[in-house]
């Protein structure tokens, strides 16, 4: 059971936090809007039924293609410039698409490119303004603020669409487009106001493409994230099916039209709001995994009472029950993303998670709508139960864990030495060696704690890391590893968090040396090279 959390409603005591969410959901009512706008539009200048579905196509892609990439930028140069840089972009990109609209230079594959750009946009904003959340409250209110995030989702989703719909019926589309642009402002006037300050910074920002091999290289070492991006994409493949198939629920197996459509989206997100503000309770009840473990198999009954259901009030209540089951699993999922990554790679591995849960959804999308169109589409309702089943299994292999986010802190003990070379930050490779005296009776223990040290040295950017033991002198140990470039190996250290001390301090009590363990840090030299050519020892060297 985990601890008692901060009341749904608590994160908006936070003056910060408030005007983060009213902004948040300015936005999101501005980009469903939006959307139907440009679905409208592509209609209405003729665009063929594979046009049009292309607008969905062309907003969701590049949140999957661009999201890592995003999450990069938004560790290396900081979340509120990110935001800053995105919203921009968004402002610019829809207000061309409103003048364009506006004077009737609009075609269809204009209109897709434009659609494109904006979701690029939307891609680029999401990592850094979902984890800048953990910047405005504490650590106890982070589920409630990620909830409440959802919920303001789930209002624009259920309010949104009907708003857009009556805009562009009495205005036209291009009056969608406006509204979208002018509500990025708001993200824009309260992003250049705040000064938010993380930690200073010492070192260059990390070089782009660096950084993204350094945020898939700390999730692939972390297995308590890769257990939580495979649980969300099993589950957003599998419960996608009711959000995917709800135009056919309503069609046949309700027997109405789009008004019941409309109703049963609306059901799905007041359903949702619901759930938020159930989450504390439930959270304070169960563990994180028997959580998701009950979003899952709630989830499952909910698709499968739509499939069985004949009757619009039942459905809509099953559909309420499931938009209920989608966001406490979902935001469980997101709560322990964010506070599972240190700062310095939050974005990232938000981003990673994002690319999952997409992946899961788009993947989901087709096979349940193939499977509809071929079984039938209460058989696909079922078909998705039984994976939801499965997905809840697979929490006896892959189970969350409680969260205890004291130890990713960052927390370097770690001082430069004094060089006798001139090295420069390029300088490299630079190999460092640590070692430690242990006692015959202590290496079992030890050789356990170094399988932790090695996984948090390559997670944090080392490269063939070894450990080794010396045949004259059994009791002496030497770990060794690699980083790139001199500036590599100090963003190496500084990266320890309050864990690896931990750890650190583990291995320190087991060394029977004098002092502390021995730490070396070497320049590689590679033989063969005259001194004019390599210039050894003035920091010419780079390798």
């Amino acid at each position: 059971m985990q601890p008692p959390t901060s009341s749904a409603l608590a994160p908006l005591r936070n003056r910060l936090y408030l005007s983060y969410f009213f902004t948040g959901l300015m936005a999101n009512f501005g980009w469903l809007i939006q959307l139907v706008g440009a679905s409208w539009l592509m209609t209405s200048i003729g665009g063929s039924p594979e046009m049009v579905g292309l607008v969905q196509t062309s907003l969701a892609v590049p949140i999957m293609l661009f999201s890592l990439l995003a999450g990069a930028m938004a560790d290396t140069f900081g979340r509120r410039t990110m935001v800053l840089w995105s919203q921009s972009f968004l402002l610019i990109v829809s207000s061309a698409l409103a003048v364009v609209t506006y004077l009737g230079m609009v075609t269809p594959w204009t209109l897709l490119i434009f659609t494109f750009l904006i979701g690029s946009g939307k891609a680029l904003n999401n990592p850094a303004w979902q984890t800048m959340v953990r910047e405005l409250v504490v650590p106890a209110e982070m589920p409630a603020a990620i909830s409440l995030n959802s919920v303001g989702f789930n209002i624009a989703r259920s309010l949104g669409p009907a708003l857009g719909g009556a805009i562009v019926a009495a205005v036209g589309a291009f009056a969608a487009f406006v509204i979208n642009a002018l509500s990025n402002i708001g993200m824009i006037v309260v992003m250049a106001r705040w000064r938010l300050e993380g930690p200073p910074r010492h070192l260059p920002p990390e070089p782009v493409g660096a950084a993204m091999m350094a945020g898939i290289r700390y999730v692939a070492m972390s297995p308590h994230l890769l257990a939580v991006m495979l649980r969300a994409g099993a589950f957003n493949f599998a419960a996608i099916s009711v959000m995917a198939l709800m135009p056919l629920i309503a069609r046949d197996l309700v027997q109405g039209g789009a008004e019941i459509y409309g109703l049963l989206l609306g059901s799905f997100g007041v359903g949702a709001i619901l759930g938020a503000m159930l989450g504390g309770r439930l959270r304070a009840a169960l563990s994180l995994e028997g959580l998701a473990r009950v979003g899952f198999l709630s989830f499952a009954g909910a698709t499968v009472v739509i499939g069985l259901s004949g009757n619009v009030y039942l459905t809509l209540a099953a559909c309420a029950a499931a938009g209920a089951s989608w966001l406490l699993t979902l935001s469980t999922f997101n709560t322990t993303v964010q506070l599972s990554s240190p700062r310095w790679v939050g974005s990232r591995s938000q981003a990673l998670y994002q690319t999952a849960s997409f992946g899961g959804n788009a993947l989901g999308s087709w096979v349940w709508g193939s499977l509809a169109a071929s079984h039938g589409n209460a058989e696909s309702l079922f078909i998705s139960a039984a994976v939801l089943v499965a997905g809840a299994a697979l929490g006896l292999v892959f189970a969350l864990r409680e969260l205890d986010n004291t130890g990713l802190d960052q927390h370097s003990r770690w001082s430069a030495p004094k060089m006798a070379l001139d090295i420069l930050p390029r300088s490299g490779p630079i190999l460092t060696t640590q070692e430690y005296v242990i006692r015959e009776e202590d290496v079992t223990e030890f050789l356990s704690v170094m399988a932790e040290r090695r996984r948090g040295r390559m997670r944090d950017g080392a490269r063939q890391w070894l450990l080794a033991r010396d045949i004259e002198n059994p009791q002496l140990w030497i770990e060794r590893y690699k980083t790139a470039t001199w500036v590599e190996t100090q963003r190496h250290h500084e990266r320890r968090t309050l864990a690896d001390a931990a750890i650190t301090d583990r291995l320190r009590a087991l060394h029977q040396g004098e002092g502390l363990p021995q730490m070396r840090h070497l320049l590689v030299r590679q033989t063969g090279w005259s001194a004019a050519q390599h210039n050894f020892g003035t920091g010419d060297y780079t390798h």
